[in-house]
């Protein structure tokens, strides 16, 4: 069906070796959850946009994988830090890739693992880049629950650091998920200059000591931007609330 623009209930039927009840039965619940679509003028089948979404952004995660790791890799070569790509999720940050630093201490997050965004350097550095009712709506999904005595528990204070985050490009996560690590991350943008992803380095706190934060954050925003530039995307133009 995918690659035709309508097909009857018969011709799907024939193709799917089925009777047509069976196979309305599931059409039926594709079209419930917007995987397909039903035109009654031509008693036409065709697939929904819900399909077409999910293909979308298996596609662009596909793409993203391939062109942030040679930066990736890079970026571990310049800090020694484990750099990590993330996703936002369902109001959740969800890891996609790794590559580890050769420190026998390091971070260490398995494809798929998932975790607040308020409590992490690539979440904060999505939700930055968020309206604000898209972030109200996480929080009152999500809630602000602390981790250490460093999370970021009040929307007060979540929101003053997301603005620092976004003004300057790049968000640090001090100690706020796990005690003794820290993580700075960077957003990466589409062709619509919005955040789909996001990259970071992590590791113990005495290597990323104070004085050294404000060196690696502009190395890691760098990063981001080159895999932003390579999947064909933009920064928006800041703008001052």
């Amino acid at each position: 069906m995918a690659k035709d623009s309508g097909l009857t209930l018969t011709d799907i039927a024939l193709r799917l070796g089925m009777p047509p009840s069976s196979a309305h039965r599931i059409l039926a619940t594709l079209q419930k959850h917007g995987f397909a679509e039903f035109n009654g003028s031509a008693q036409e089948w065709s697939v929904g946009i819900e399909a077409f979404r999910v293909g979308n952004a298996y596609l662009v995660g596909t793409n993203l994988l391939e062109a942030a790791r040679e930066f990736m890799r890079r970026l571990m070569d310049e800090t020694g830090e484990t750099a990590n790509l993330a996703i936002a999720d369902n109001g959740e940050v969800v890891f996609l890739s790794q590559v580890e630093s050769h420190n026998p201490i390091r971070a260490f997050f398995r494809p798929g693992t998932r975790g607040h965004l308020h409590a992490s350097g690539i979440g904060k550095a999505l939700l930055a880049n968020m309206g604000r009712d898209e972030i109200e709506t996480i929080l009152q999904k999500r809630g602000l629950p602390e981790f250490t005595p460093k999370t970021l528990t009040s929307p007060k204070a979540l929101y003053a650091n997301l603005e620092t985050t976004r003004m300057r490009g790049w968000s640090f996560d001090d100690e706020e998920r796990y005690l003794g690590m820290r993580c700075i991350a960077a957003p990466i943008f589409n062709g619509f200059g919005e955040a789909i992803a996001g990259i970071s380095v992590s590791g113990p706190t005495v290597r990323f000591p104070d004085g050294k934060i404000a060196e690696i954050g502009p190395v890691v925003k760098r990063a981001a931007d080159e895999v932003t530039a390579k999947i064909g995307g933009r920064a928006p133009a800041l703008e001052s609330d």
